[in-house]
């Protein structure tokens, strides 16, 4: 560390602080990231220290002039913080007094670091949040498509991974819309708690001096300010929510990949991924692998990783600051860069994918999945459920034991099993008749799923 150089809290003690003890606080190589907000809420308090006359207009302008320009040294890189200013703030103030000598000082009145960091933070979530939902919505866009494309086609749903029912793949589409809206929702209801400005808080219990912290939080665009300085720089709350949202996100895409990592495999066959977004093997010249969509799958523990970390860091601290929460910063920056990023590339690899039509249409025609169809014609022929269910499950085994598809059973042999059953049992063993025979609401019939399409596209 240099000598002219001296740490902002460093007043009250007679010794310099441990190189070594430096290096291991300094946390610049993090917080670097929060230099434009940081900025931004350093003109923001500063103009407010102009209006209530705690600092004079010139040295407000001049304090603001020299901020921009350091925004555009750290923003080109002419300016690179180094480990030993321990903090980004640091870095900014340090060069501030560079520039504008004495007057740089007067930029800390009635601001400590607790309610600069806690202000920088929730900045720094807002942005996040709405390029979050940004990208969700650009997702959603693309299930939207997909369920338009394929809403006449037909697929098999699944439970417990064994083929149950025919289902169109416009509603199999529009279920994941309906996960990353939920998504939405609870971003946008996130956004509330953090769109709250702490600025004014000053260390924990307010100031002597005649802040405004509701200018300040005008200037910054927050829609409220802090009701209790104590909560205002302690509170972390929304780092855990918004991570856990994240968590959620990351969640629905992994479960999203894991689909589509089977359904593209030569065993399931129903998906074609564009080469463009898929990887072949070093060795294996036929391999064309998933890898996309098993990135995504894998990241989504670092994020589940980084929700226990925030929610571990924050179990026993004492009110209010605590320097631990310093660490708040990786998973929070580490979720946010990592759920965006999946967000997108998830959108464009699904964008580039088709299902494989003609060969979905083959296994769905000849398959067991078409047996529930079975036991709701005998229910239509009032066999009460329990029993028109037996008779099915013994249909079924019959069926396999022959290797006779269940449309070409003969009529006659249905009939060894109920007399119930007559000539009009083939019209419900058809793909599109099982899918089109849903009545319920949200169901898989085609119509259901172009209501619920029209109904998506008011949510997008």
């Amino acid at each position: 560390m240099s000598k002219n150089k001296e740490l902002l809290w460093q007043s009250r003690f007679s010794l310099p602080f441990d190189r070594d003890a430096l290096k291991f606080s300094s946390s610049v190589h993090v917080d670097r990231k929060l230099f434009r907000e940081d900025i931004r809420g350093s003109i923001a308090h500063v103009t407010m220290l102009a209006e209530e006359k705690i600092v004079s207009r010139e040295e407000a302008d001049s304090i603001v002039a020299g901020l921009r320009e350091i925004e555009v040294e750290l923003a080109e890189g002419s300016l690179v913080p180094q480990w030993e200013d321990e903090d980004i703030h640091t870095v900014i103030e340090n060069r501030l007094k560079e520039k504008i000598g004495i007057a740089a000082g007067k930029l800390h009145s009635g601001r400590s670091r607790n309610d600069q960091v806690a202000t920088d933070t929730r900045l720094y979530m807002r942005g996040r949040i709405n390029s979050l939902e940004e990208v969700l919505g650009g997702l959603m866009k693309v299930l939207l498509e997909k369920a338009e494309t394929y809403r006449e086609t037909i697929i098999f749903g699944y439970t417990h991974l064994q083929r149950a029912q025919p289902i169109s793949a416009g509603h199999y589409y529009l279920a994941y819309f309906n996960m990353f809206d939920r998504d939405r929702g609870r971003l946008r209801d996130l956004m509330k708690r953090v769109d709250i400005s702490p600025l004014g808080a000053a260390a924990f219990a307010g100031s002597t001096l005649p802040l405004n912290p509701s200018r300040t939080a005008e200037l910054l665009g927050f829609g409220a300010i802090f009701p209790n300085s104590i909560d205002a720089v302690s509170d972390r709350d929304i780092i855990i929510e918004f991570i856990s949202a994240c968590a959620t996100i990351m969640m629905h895409l992994s479960r999203f990949s894991e689909d589509v990592i089977l359904w593209s495999s030569y065993e399931f066959g129903y998906l074609e991924i564009s080469d463009a977004f898929a990887t072949g093997s070093s060795l294996m010249p036929q391999k064309k692998n998933a890898d996309i969509a098993e990135l995504v799958r894998g990241k989504t523990g670092r994020v589940y990783g980084n929700l226990m970390t925030i929610l571990t860091i924050m179990k026993g601290l004492p009110l209010s600051y605590n320097r631990d929460m310093q660490e708040d910063k990786p998973p929070l920056f580490d979720s946010a860069e990592t759920t965006i990023d999946c967000v997108k590339i998830f959108a464009k690899m699904l964008e580039n994918t088709a299902l494989k039509e003609d060969r979905l249409a083959k296994l769905t025609a000849e398959d067991l999945s078409l047996a529930t169809e079975i036991a709701e014609y005998l229910v239509r022929r009032h066999v009460p459920f329990r029993d028109a269910h037996r008779i099915t499950g013994k249909i079924v085994t019959w069926s396999i034991t022959n290797a006779i598809t269940l449309p070409n059973i003969p009529l006659e042999k249905f009939r060894e099993f109920s007399e119930a059953i007559e000539g009009d049992i083939y019209d419900s063993l058809k793909p599109d008749a099982s899918v089109n025979s849903k009545k319920t609401h949200g169901s898989c019939s085609f119509r259901s799923v172009a209501a619920q399409i029209a109904e998506a596209g008011k949510a997008l």
